[in-house]
């Protein structure tokens, strides 16, 4: 029998709200049309209280609760705005500008800060208070992500989402009162420090003070330079998230418009990761089939996509290296076939093709630095990594109007895709695109139609487990993402492999970022719980629109392999699209 939800009633400016017990007065507030100001909750993260923005008013009560960390009671008579509050929260705002540069203008948020916003609802036009700014340089030790400590405002949001969300530890709040800032952990580079690149800081932060290692600059040069040949990647996950930059609702599938517009910039190629996603199948499925139905490898098979995913492993979890799939991930793949296979085709000298990739993730800038799966082809395989946010500013800064862009296709060879390698975006789509392969290399048949979308894999659970039946056959699998989920899969392998007992799973998917690709560390700003959800479902509406949907059904897929590759596992296919892996430690001091 299920028990029934327990239900509170109260007033929030004079209206009757009725809400499940333990919700928080800011929930309940939203929920009723009414925006509480603050800068320190976020929908991913428990309340801290630590900016005071959302006090509210309690009718009987001398006090004004911080609206994010009270739950609502039965019988409350709250009022959430008003002269007094106004007044106070203006108070707090010039406090935090008193310990904050107005340098707006030059900082990597300019127009899209939640403290910008909040200090202009508010009417704060002048420094009132004296001015104390941190004086410690920005951090610049990474190239993934830059830390500009001045910019700080002591949410803690950054920290609880390192330490929280992805068991990293990489940052830390230092010292109390006024002297309160936030670290890497020890005080350290943030290179030096078990930081995983994944850039969950960066897209949880309210204001500048962590972003991305912008270059776009790198990118326009590359442009302008008349000796290069450069060519252009889209991940899955960019085409569903563009669009919010330029006022399309989320989720809204753009991928024919961001070609054009990719062209229109000065690519003389654009290219789709979602093919590298349809080939990384063909590797990852043969190894998986080699390990299960084979025995020729360690199980369970962990896939390796999600470069802070495999820089956490190497750090982490060095005891399961042997069951990491050596596949290289889409990025890595896509550039090591086009400066080889394409540079080749096209009669293109490799040392002048540049390729620019367009991901969600600042972890794939770190990617470009791994030597040992990035030069393949005797360079570097992939040049520059933009995020999505980038992108965006890139196409603004270039003037042409987005949504003015024609639909046009990718070019041909490297740009055909499968509906299996456009839901490598979203949390589950790896497995789900790896198993209906899986299912053909094993039965030598594709999925019933009503069985292609193996829906015990999708959804939003920190940790899915399914088990899937192939012809009278069970595989059990696993699915996590945002990186303390993983730590709690991984735990039960060790559990089984230290009692003498079979791997609890067959085939693990990873991803570091919450959603998957969908919430990397790169994507617009802003994104909550039911954005996640409609890129997700703008993802699965792609594969269920494309007239394939299994990766070994491409034909750009099957003509790499009979005119470049061979076969999957093949010698130049382990030469090229593999990699290995290596125990390193989380601190490099």
């Amino acid at each position: 029998m299920i028990a029934q939800e327990t239900m509170v009633t109260a007033k929030i400016n004079g209206i009757t709200v009725r809400v499940p017990e333990g919700t928080s007065i800011l929930a309940a507030a939203y929920q009723s049309g009414i925006r509480i100001p603050t800068l320190c909750k976020h929908p991913d993260l428990m309340p801290t209280a630590a900016c005071g923005l959302c006090i509210v008013k309690v009718a009987g009560e001398g006090k004004m609760p911080r609206a994010c960390a009270t739950d609502l009671r039965d019988g409350m008579d709250i009022i959430t705005h008003d002269s007094e509050l106004t007044r106070v929260r203006r108070t707090i705002l010039e406090l935090i500008l008193s310990t904050h540069p107005s340098d707006c203008l030059t900082c990597g948020r300019n127009g899209n800060c939640e403290l910008q916003t909040l200090m202009g609802e508010f009417g704060c036009r002048d420094d009132r208070l004296e001015k104390h700014i941190r004086d410690i340089p920005p951090d610049r030790s990474s190239h993934s992500i830059v830390i500009d400590f001045a910019k700080c405002i002591n949410c803690a949001r950054c920290v609880q989402t390192c330490q929280e969300v992805q068991n990293v530890w990489a940052l830390s709040m230092l010292n109390r009162s006024i002297d309160t800032r936030m670290a890497p952990a020890g005080d350290i580079a943030l290179a030096d420090s078990p930081c995983i690149k994944c850039g969950q800081c960066a897209a949880h932060c309210p204001t500048g003070a962590i972003v991305e290692n912008d270059q776009i600059t790198d990118v326009w040069e590359a442009l302008g330079n008349p000796d290069n040949y450069c060519t252009v990647q889209v991940a899955p996950s960019v085409r569903v998230a563009l669009g919010e930059e330029f006022g399309y609702p989320p989720g809204t599938n753009l991928t024919r418009k961001i070609y054009a517009v990719l062209r229109r910039l000065g690519f003389k190629a654009v290219f789709d990761t979602n093919f590298s996603a349809d080939l990384t199948i063909m590797e990852e499925a043969s190894e998986f089939v080699e390990r299960f139905a084979h025995g020729k490898g360690a199980l369970p098979l962990i896939t390796s996509c999600c470069p802070a995913w495999t820089d956490y492993m190497e750090k982490k979890h060095q005891d399961l290296i042997d069951n990491f799939s050596t596949a290289k991930s889409p990025q890595q793949m896509l550039g090591v076939v086009a400066k080889t296979y394409y540079s080749e085709k096209m009669g293109i000298d490799p040392a002048k093709h540049v390729q620019v990739s367009i991901m969600p993730c600042t972890a794939k800038k770190y990617e470009l630095e791994r030597t040992n799966e990035m030069f393949a082809s005797g360079y570097q395989d992939v040049d520059i990594t933009l995020t999505t946010r980038e992108l965006a500013r890139m196409i603004k800064q270039s003037g042409l109007l987005f949504s003015e862009m024609p639909e046009e296709e990718a070019d041909s060879v490297l740009g055909e895709y499968t509906g299996a390698g456009t839901i490598f975006g979203t949390t589950g789509g790896v497995m789900e695109a790896a198993l209906r392969t899986g299912y053909y290399f094993v039965t030598g048949e594709n999925l019933p139609e009503d069985a292609i979308e193996i829906t015990p894999v999708r959804g939003m659970e920190g940790v899915r487990e399914a088990e899937i039946d192939v012809k009278g056959t069970a595989i059990r699998v696993a699915i996590a993402h945002g990186m303390a989920n993983v730590d709690k899969v991984l735990e039960k392998v060790r559990d089984a492999r230290e009692s003498g007992q079979e791997p609890p799973y067959h085939f693990i998917e990873v991803m570091a970022c919450r959603g998957g690709c969908i919430g990397g560390g790169g994507q617009p700003y802003g994104v909550n719980p039911n954005i996640l959800r409609l890129r997700m479902e703008g993802l699965y509406q792609d594969d269920r629109d494309s007239a394939l949907r299994c990766s070994h059904e491409n034909p750009s897929i099957q003509k790499i392999y009979e005119d470049f590759l061979g076969e999957p596992l093949g010698e130049k296919s382990e030469q090229l699209l593999h990699t290995r892996y290596q125990a390193r430690k989380q601190y490099l001091r």
